[in-house]
């Protein structure tokens, strides 16, 4: 599968931190600013050998683990089993939303997408309900894709930013 994995600019580029096979290409954002990416606090989805994170980014910075992969964003949807505390309940924002979120094995990296637009506090209670994930992230809404062959989609139509995939080794 391939799914796009953080906010970009308009270069395409990541907004925030992008590491891909262990080299950081692009270093973490603390910025304040507008938009989801800087709805503090935002995190970091992360792959480390067998292990997998998802982490507020002020907590990766520190922890720094050795990532061969990780990407940036923003906002994080459950902290520690706590949806974040500035996603309501159900609130007017309504778009089709991709994330992910990290099993407590830490083995377990578990990425969604909507079939149907939903607000954010819908979408951070799968993550936290229905997933099991004490830690999801938001990786985009309104440009999120999905390429799955084995389900038969292919959302990817367009020039997209930072990117994830799985691929059978």
């Amino acid at each position: 599968f391939a799914m796009n994995a953080g906010m970009y600019d308009t270069g395409l580029g990541p907004v925030g931190l992008y590491v891909e096979d262990g080299h950081e290409l692009k270093a973490a954002n603390t910025a304040n600013g507008p938009g989801n990416f800087h709805m503090k606090p935002n995190g970091v989805f992360y792959v480390a050998g067998d292990r997998a994170g998802v982490l507020e980014t002020g907590r990766y910075l520190k922890a720094h683990p050795r990532a061969e992969f990780a990407t940036q964003s923003g906002p994080m949807l459950v902290i520690n089993n706590r949806i974040h505390p500035r996603i309501s309940e159900d609130g007017p924002s309504q778009k089709i939303r991709n994330g992910v979120g990290v099993r407590p094995d830490g083995h377990t990296a578990v990425f969604a997408i909507s079939e149907a637009p939903v607000s954010f506090g819908a979408f951070a209670r799968l993550f936290r309900d229905a997933l099991g994930c004490p830690n999801a992230l938001f990786l985009d809404g309104s440009v999120s894709s999905l390429y799955a062959p084995s389900l038969g989609r292919q959302d990817l139509s367009r020039p997209l930013g930072p990117l994830v995939g799985a691929v059978v080794k």
